[in-house]
Order: C-alpha cells, then structure tokens, then sequence
C-alpha cells in the first residue's frame, strides 16, 4: 500500500510538471493482447486521487513505460535548457558585450544631446535663485565644516605629532603604531567634516536639493580624502623611513597622487550617472557610463605604463626573493594592465545582460583598487614576517634550513590569508552570497563556482602550509637536539655513528603522506563543490588499489614491512645498521624501502620486505673488546696496570674523553695459544665513536709496551726436514717449496678480521 501511494504521488508530480492540460479522461491504458503493450497516453495534470485510479488499472509494465518515458523526457528537457543557457552566456560573454561597444559608439551623437536635456531639466525644476543660493549654501556648508575639522586637527595635533625619522631602538610595531595614528587622524578628521555637514546640510539647503549636496561631499570629498589617507599609510611619501613597501620617494609619491584622482574620476562618474537619472535620462540610455569607465581604465593603464619600473621593484620588495617571486614581480605591471581590461570587460558583459543594478555600487571599481594593492600588501606581508618571525632555534645547518623555510611559510600562509580574504571582499562587491547564486544565470553561476572552487583550494593550501610548518619546525628540532646533522654526516669515516631521534626519522615520512592526503582531499573537494561528479575518481581510485593489491603484492609486502620496522624502531636515519652481509649508515628511507650508504661510498637500496634480520651498531652504546698476544714470560699483572693507566688518560683526553660510557680497563688472560698468552681490554663508548677510540688504545698500548720492554708475540712457523741432513745444500726447487708451505700455515693460523675498518 505504501508503495502504490508513493507510486501515486510520483506521477502526480510527473504529470502536474510535463504533460499536457487535458483532463485524465484522455488515458488509454490497454494495449493489444498478445502484442508488446501500447505506451498509455496521459495528457493532463492528475490529482492524488486520480493517479491512485489509474495505477489500479494499469499492468505494472505500463506503469514502468509511463515513468521511464517521462522522466527520459524530462532528463532531455534539463539538458537543452543548460546548453541553452551555456549557449547565451558564451554570447553575452563575446558578442554581446561586443555590441555594447559598439552601440556606445552609435550613440555618442545623442550622449551630449541627453546630457544638455538632463542639464535643462535640473535647471529649470529649481530655476536661477533657488540654485544660486544652492551654490552659496553649499560653499557654506564646506567651509564650516572644514573649518570644524581644523579645529579636531588642531586637537589631536597637542596629542600626537609624527616624528620625522625613525629611531633605531624603534620597532616595527612602533612604527606601524606611528602610521596607524596618523590614519586615525585623518580619517577622523574626514568623518567629522561628514559630520558636521550632515547635521548642518539640512539646516542651510532645501530638500530637493540636499541629494545633490550628498553624492557631491560623499562622491567628490570624502572619499578621495580617504583614499589619499590609505596610500600616505602605506607610501609614507614624505617619511621614507616609515615606508611599509619598498618604493622609491619619486613613486611613492607618484602612487598617493594618482590614488587621489583616480578616486576623484570615479567619483565624477557617480555623481554624473546619479545626476542624470535623477533628472530624466535612465541608465544605459546614453551609454554615459561606458565612456566614464573607460576613462578610468584608461587612466590606471597609463599609470602603471608610466611607473613600470616602480611596479616592478615594489612587487619586489626589500632582501632578498625568490626566483618565483622575482618573475612574479616582473609580470605583475602586465597583470595589472590585464586586470584593467578585464574588469573593464566584466562592465560590458554586464551592459549586454542589461544588469545595470549590480553596477550601482561600482563593484568594478572596487575590485580593480582590490588587485592594484596586491604588491603593497605582499611586500607588507614579507616585512611583516622578517621582523614578527620567531628567531632561529639551535645552530648549523639544519638550524639555518629550517629558519628559512619556517620563514617562507610564514610568508606563504600569510599570502594565502590575504587571497582568501581578496576572495571574499570580491565576492561580496559582485553579490555573490548563497540567496544569489541560487537565482543567479549561468555566468553568475559560472564566477560563484570558481570563486567557491578557490576559496576551498585556498583552505586546503593554508593547511597544507600549516601542517608543513608544524612537521618541519618539530624536525628541525628533534634534528638539533640528536646531535646528527644529515648534510655533515661523516659517511666517510668509519660509520657506527649514533643518527638522528625516533621521530626525526618518521617525521618526512608523516610530512609526506599528509601533504598527498591534504592536496587529494581538497582537490576533490572543491571539483565536487564546482558540480563535478568526483564518484568516477574514486571508483577508478579503488580499480587501482585492487590492482595494486593483487598485481603488486610484494610493494605492498614492502610497505607493510616497513610501517612495522618503523613502529618497532629498528633503525633511525644516520644509524649505521648491517642486513644480511651489507653494512651503511641509514641516509634516507622511503615507504618501501631504506638506503644504505657504505662508509666506503657505494649506496645501497634495500626494500623492506627482503630483510630478514637487522643488526643495528649505532644504538645507545657499544662495547669494544681488544685482544693483545704477548710472550709466555710477559708478567699479567704488569699489563693490566698499563690498561688501566692508559684508561685514565684516555678519560682525560680533551675530544675523545667525552665520548667514554666506561673506561678502558684489562679483562685479565683470555687464554693461552701455541704463541704466547692473550690478554684481552674493553672499554664502552658511545656509537660511532668507537673505531677512532681504538685507533688512540692501539697507538698508546704500543707506545707503552715499548717503554716497558714488553714485545708483542709472533707467530713463527718452523719447517723440520728429518730426512735433511745438509741444508746449505737445498736447491731452488726445493727451498721454493719449503717458503710456499710455511707461508700456507702461517696463513691458515692467523686466519683473518672480517672487520674491514
């Protein structure tokens, strides 16, 4: 019963959206016996209660025809209407807005003609008198309003007054504190002139007049002053030293004059296009609005063509950049020019859909003053990390590596902050806000989706960044506080040397797997939030891990090897470690596989799935035993009176001393050989210091023996010929024979160190 009412419903729905407007009388639900059954014919809305009918007398063959045939219908219906939609978008995008261009031309001739209308209608709604005294009024208005503000100047001034130069104790936060002052001055200064102008407009200009007085003071005075008082908080024009951007004195100055009057030409184009629909002439009649756009545009093209060179080493900025960033300043004039034309386009686009309303706030405008500060606040973003950023922790290399990079992603995050932020203020200039894009057209829809798609990217990449400088930050860390330094590691000296911390070995590794995870998940992310269907990606993923699994099973066995040497902390990078016949110190590890590289040179790759056993020679301590043979009347007490004094020196050394866990003592007779007696010493050191630590013992024992009178045992090997009476008489042949023999047991007595260090 559920079934047939949600069946019932379903076609309801159908039926009140795509069919016809006749009655349900129309319904033919048999076909011809026998025969494939006839698709029924249903031409018109039905109610619950009517589909209910129908289902009862229908097959349930012609009820799966009716809704595989209506909703195929209506499947192609959506796709004509996208194509359709994509179809004008690409035609307002082009032609369209071509055509604007091009009627904007047509009707220059009636611009001064609408324009002297718009004039003769103001003049004659308001007459002579009433205007002049307008004018009066209004000078009147200014002056004491400006005359107030003079007075709040004057006020602030006994309060604060900038200094002409920067002290050397002065910090970046007092500096930014002096110019932030100075903007609160003037920008305070410009809203009390609002102020008092508002509170006394009314009181000197009569209401049909008062708007004018508006979009003049606003338009025409307020605004500019505020864009001027920006530019001096950042270009500093007259105060080099309180510069926040690097800029020569000839731009700064340059960039504050022009920020006012490019303020002041889109005030006059506001002022203008309210004037005129305000006294008869609608927008987009004339195509005034076009022409004052231009001039703009213009206006900022020659700008930065004048100052390309200033543009330049601003984008640049002070110390030294990276070679991206130095391409990146060079391109930047050219991408301000392009940011021109562009936004100048984006207004004809809109022209062609006649969306004058979204054009009221001049969103155009405000986003090309948005990307024209880009150098400004990337060179703030730059001197703002070289003085807030934290010092550099620890010394040598690894120390100054990890400063460097923990300062370029303080600037990277910064920079995505700042394009994020960029985003959102853009966004919010066009209007795009969840309520719009869901009745906005395909281009709107088309600008929201990037605009969404970036800001998740921009997301993915601050955590990216941030996880980046947490990982390399803690390993420059564990890096200086081990001890090893993987750019001086001695791999040509005799190796065994203690490596690096448990987590400065796993750390690349969980920097690597979460810098691949971070970029897949928002990638896909923002390719599902943009209306693609990501669920092929993943189906294809999982095709890919099944062959992997099957096809690839001893990559797998290597990496699950490795996870678990790596939980059992069986070696650590720097470790000098052997398997199975091949010794290294541990250079570098992957998630299938370590490289050994031999203290002799060769590097060795060995996956983690062919290592059977692991010897590790470089963790916590290491014992070294030294045997010594002496002739059979050497007194043993005597030598382990020398051990133990040299012991006490060694202790006392002034580079190997330190690396002594227990001295060099004499472990008395290890045994009696058909030489002489062997006396065995130990001592325990750290790892890696062992070797050079013999090397001092064999020297010292030696010179001590000597002074001792005690010779070190040599092995002898006698040849008896019984049957030999006179040697003297041996020939070639014979003596070359006897010398191969003795040289073969001799050989075959001493044996032989596998030691090759």
């Amino acid at each position: 019963m559920r079934l047939l009412r949600s069946l019932a419903l379903a076609i309801t729905l159908l039926g009140a959206g795509v069919w016809g407007t006749a009655s349900a009388e129309g319904v033919i639900p048999q076909g011809q016996s026998g025969s494939a059954p006839q698709s029924p014919v249903i031409e018109g809305p039905l109610t619950e209660a009517q589909a209910t009918a129908l289902i009862s007398r229908l097959s349930d063959e012609a009820v799966r025809t009716i809704l595989l045939e209506q909703l195929a219908t209506k499947a192609e219906e959506a796709v004509e209407d996208q194509g359709a939609e994509v179809k004008d978008f690409v035609h307002h995008l082009t032609s369209g807005a071509f055509a604007g261009v091009v009627t904007s031309i047509e009707r220059v001739p009636i611009l001064f003609t609408k324009q002297a209308e718009a004039f003769r209608t103001f003049y004659t709604a308001h007459g002579a008198d009433q205007l002049g005294r307008f004018v009066l009024a209004f000078l009147a208005l200014i002056a004491i309003a400006a005359a107030v503000e003079w007075l709040f100047r004057l006020f602030v001034a006994r309060r604060f007054t900038m200094p002409e130069t920067v002290s050397e104790t002065n910090t970046l936060r007092e500096t930014v504190s002096l110019l932030t002052a100075r903007l609160f001055r003037d920008v305070a200064g410009v809203l009390v002139f609002i102020f008092v102008a508002r509170q006394l407009g009314p009181l000197l200009i009569a209401e049909p007049l008062l708007i004018y007085a508006g979009l003049i003071g606003s338009n025409l005075i307020a605004i500019p002053r505020i864009a001027t008082a920006v530019a001096r908080f950042l270009m500093a024009p007259k105060l080099p030293a309180f510069r926040l951007v690097h800029a020569s004195d000839t731009v700064a100055r340059a960039s504050v004059f022009h920020m006012f009057w490019f303020a002041v030409l889109i005030g006059v184009s506001t002022v203008l296009l309210n004037f005129n629909q305000l006294n008869g002439v609608p927008l987009g009649e004339t195509r005034l609005g076009f022409w004052l756009n231009l001039a703009v545009h213009v206006y900022v093209a020659l700008v930065v063509w004048r100052y390309w060179d200033g543009m330049v080493a601003m984008m640049r900025g002070a110390g030294e950049v990276t070679p991206m960033e130095a391409r990146v300043a060079r391109a930047f004039p050219a991408f301000a020019i392009a940011v021109s034309i562009g936004t100048w386009w984006v207004v004809n686009i809109l022209v062609s859909y006649k969306n004058f309303a979204l054009l009221v706030t001049s969103p155009h405008y405000k986003t090309m003053a948005l990307l024209l500060f880009a150098p400004a606040l990337d060179t703030l973003i730059r001197g703002l990390v070289r003085h807030l950023a934290p010092a550099m922790t620890g010394e040598g290399t690894v120390a100054e590596r990890a400063h460097r990079a923990a300062t370029r992603s303080y600037i990277r995050i910064g920079r995505v902050i700042i394009f994020g932020c960029v985003l959102i203020a853009v966004a919010s200039f066009w209007g795009m806000s969840p309520t719009t894009i869901a009745s906005a057209g395909v281009g709107e829809r088309v600008a929201a989706a990037l605009v969404q798609f970036l800001m998740i990217l921009s997301v993915g990449y601050l955590i990216y960044e941030v996880v980046s400088l947490y990982i390399n930050q803690k390993l420059a860390a564990e890096i200086t506080a081990s001890g090893y330094d993987p750019d001086n590691a001695d791999f040509g000296g005799d190796g065994g040397g203690s490596g690096g911390s448990r987590l400065s070995t796993v750390l690349p590794l969980v920097l690597a797997v979460a810098r691949v995870a971070i970029v897949v998940l928002f990638v896909l992310l923002g390719l599902s939030n943009v209306g693609i269907d990501t669920t092929p990606l993943l189906a294809g993923a999982g095709i890919v891990g099944l062959a992997i699994g099957f096809g690839a099973q001893k990559l797998v066995t290597d990496v699950v090897s490795g996870i678990f040497f790596l939980v059992d902390d069986a070696f650590r990078t720097g470790e000098y470690v052997e398997v199975e016949g091949t010794m290294g110190t541990v250079e570098r590890i992957s998630i299938r596989s370590m490289q050994l590289r031999h203290h002799k040179g060769p590097i060795h790759t060995i996956p983690y799935g062919e290592i059977p056993k692991l010897t590790n020679y470089s963790r916590d301590w290491v014992i070294m035993k030294l045997k010594f043979t002496v002739p059979f009347d050497t007194d043993p007490n005597k030598v382990k009176k020398i051990f133990k004094r040299i012991g006490q020196e060694m202790l006392e050394h002034e580079t190997l001393g330190q690396d002594f866990l227990q001295p060099f003592k004499s472990q008395g007779v290890f045994g009696i050989d058909d030489v002489g007696i062997v006396v065995r010493g130990k001592y325990m050191a750290k790892p890696g210091k062992q070797f050079m630590i013999r090397k001092e013992i064999y020297n010292r024992v030696k010179a001590e023996f000597d002074a001792a009178g005690i010779d070190f045992a040599r092995r002898e090997v006698r040849v008896a010929i019984p049957s030999l009476e006179d040697k003297d008489t041996l020939s070639e042949e014979q003596k070359t024979a006897i010398a191969a023999a003795g040289a073969q047991a001799a050989q075959d007595g001493a044996g032989g160190s596998t030691d090759d260090r």
